[in-house]
């Protein structure tokens, strides 16, 4: 058993305040976008609690939304967010979190050591495995280098769960939530090969992260994004990119985040590729301050991170979704 006492994530973070502009498409245009008919033939499962709502939007208008204030912190109390309000969805890196002094102190009983393990697979992956066999179907949360999504072990008290890395000499942390965990290291040497872009939320905010490769649009082969099959072995292959979504959205008040994965190592192709951050109003959200965080590899292994506050439209614009171009680069890449 590892007990975790203190769990630090700390990362780059900007030294100013941005101001974001973004559109709602309405329900009509969303349609258009995300429908059926934009979409490849073969859809991947959503799970229900992403399921888009019905709402009655207005379908003939395209909407500018102004004041958007995207921020970014080097801690939690930084957050422009008002604390009395019940009704704000948070989510942030928090500096550290500790246990009580005598943590280690506490008894444990026989066969309830808890140990985990990372192994290096394809395309800079981590495969991450828990064991916890007296933490059965316990909600945990991953940390990695400013990263962070819970997940819920299985009845085994196993997990098993694949990560992008976001660092070379990559560390995890596996805490549950009544403080015990376990810490989890890989060298990646290959992560130099690979571009990757990660937004993260809590709860139902409805964010996705979209990618439009060498010029793409909507709907067509290039649009990449984690509602859609994805095509993995050409990721391996320096053909396309790859989004995965990491969090047990079954959980309440999960954290979640998506991660976009470029080869530009191994790159067939040159070009542009344009990311954005987009929420689709439901009624989970609508009427809502909710927040994201984005962190984007940089060279020499730094991480930018940037956080967004957003004030969802009411529940009249239930299924618009709200585009934000900005709050993570666009990546330019070079065939190799």
């Amino acid at each position: 058993m590892r007990r975790v006492k203190e769990i630090a994530t700390g990362v780059a973070t900007l030294s100013i305040a941005i101001g974001i502009g973004f559109v709602m498409q309405s329900s009509e245009s969303a349609k258009e976008r995300y429908g059926a008919a934009a979409r490849p033939a073969t859809l991947s499962a959503v799970t229900e609690a992403d399921e888009p709502l019905s709402g009655n939007a207005s379908a003939d208008i395209l909407l500018e939304v102004q004041e958007i204030e995207l921020t970014s912190a080097s801690d939690a109390e930084s957050m422009p967010v008002p604390r009395t309000d019940s009704n704000v969805q948070r989510v942030s890196v928090p500096v550290t979190a500790e246990l009580p002094e005598d943590a280690d102190n506490l008894p444990l009983a026989d066969g309830c050591q808890i140990s985990a393990n990372a192994e290096v697979v394809s395309a800079a992956m981590v495969t991450l495995t828990l064991a916890a066999p007296c933490a059965i179907n316990e909600r945990l949360t991953v940390h990695h280098n400013g990263m962070m999504f819970t997940e819920t072990t299985d009845a085994a008290g196993e997990l098993t769960v694949t990560v992008p890395a976001l660092m070379e000499q990559a560390v995890f942390i596996l805490a549950l939530t009544n403080g015990d965990g376990a810490v989890a290291q890989a060298t990646v040497p290959d992560l130099t090969q690979y571009e990757r872009t990660t937004v993260q939320w809590r709860g139902r905010a409805g964010f996705k992260l979209h990618a439009r490769e060498f010029g793409a649009e909507y709907g067509q082969d290039g649009h990449i994004w984690s509602g859609v099959d994805q095509n993995a072995d050409g990721m391996t292959q320096g053909e396309n990119g790859y989004i995965i979504r990491l969090g047990d959205s079954r959980s309440v008040e999960p954290l979640m985040a998506e991660v976009y994965t470029y080869p530009s190592g191994k790159s067939a192709r040159s070009g542009t590729i344009n990311l954005s951050v987009e929420a689709e109003v439901t009624m989970a959200n609508c009427g809502l301050e909710v927040e994201a965080q984005s962190l984007e590899m940089m060279a020499g292994g730094k991480i930018k991170t940037q956080d967004l506050t957003l004030a969802v439209p009411g529940c009249d614009a239930v299924g618009s979704f709200l585009v934000l171009n900005n709050l993570v680069s666009d990546l330019k890449v070079a065939s190799n």
